[in-house]
């Protein structure tokens, strides 16, 4: 079992957090180049603030990792993106991007959807690791069986007991010894998630037409939400909207 700390500014952690009732949020990645392999479904992916905040503040379950324009990305997740608007989520990529785009410019981002975040209270910020480097850019992953992951684990299991309003599916479930094992989980998704997800499982295709434009496609699903249909990629279909 592992996780990944990966870095963040306090402006998009700060924004996340005072939303209510928030299910999913997207880790975008300016570069949109890569796409991210670190983590398994359902493992851990936990944010660090920047220097000189050096401590870990929440965090969410793995679901999937894509690129994505810009455009979708804002249409699946809104403010789930750390922004308030479009305008604003491409003023802060394109700051780290270092390269004003086009105003029509439909870039690519990089998107690591992550379900049931959480977020800790000040008071219980976690120290990174002692080998979490300086210098280190984007994150770092850790083994969550063997030192200095170890740790990290309990520590999170600790504020875990303590706050009733975790999430209650969260990977840090106790077991019958003091700390339990971190197990994976099928994280629920939220219907961004499941759109992107859908859209990735169909190659981007329509499953009835074959047609690949993406901003007419959209998921939906064989047993409709309202009559208890899951927000499941196995529960949806890739389709035109306009037909």
């Amino acid at each position: 079992m592992r996780a990944y700390v990966g870095i963040t500014d306090r402006d998009w952690f700060e924004l996340l957090r005072a939303q209510r009732q928030l299910d999913e949020v997207n880790f975008w990645q300016p570069g949109g180049q890569r796409k991210f392999g670190a983590l398994a479904h359902g493992e851990l992916f936990l944010w660090k603030l920047h220097a000189p905040h050096n401590f870990i503040v929440g965090g969410g379950v793995f679901a999937h990792a894509t690129l994505l324009p810009v455009s979708l990305a804002w249409s699946c997740f809104g403010i789930g993106n750390g922004a308030v608007d479009l305008a604003q989520m491409r003023e802060r990529i394109e700051k780290y991007r270092r390269a004003p785009a086009g105003h029509a410019e439909d870039y690519t981002i990089g998107c690591i959807l992550l379900e049931q975040p959480f977020f800790l209270d000040e008071a219980d910020w976690i120290p990174v690791p002692t080998d979490f480097a300086p210098q280190i850019v984007q994150g770092k992953g850790y083994d969550l069986t063997i030192e200095p992951g170890l740790s990290l684990f309990r520590a999170l299991a600790e504020r875990r007991r303590a706050a009733p309003a975790s999430p209650p599916e969260l990977v840090l479930d106790r077991g019958p010894e003091r700390y339990g094992e971190a197990q994976l989980v099928r994280p629920r998704l939220g219907q961004g998630s499941f759109r992107v997800m859908v859209t990735d499982a169909y190659e981007r295709r329509c499953a009835v037409t074959g047609e690949r434009v993406l901003p007419v496609l959209e998921a939906a699903h064989k047993r409709p939400y309202a009559r208890g249909g899951e927000h499941r990629t196995d529960n949806g279909l890739l389709l035109r909207s306009d037909l």
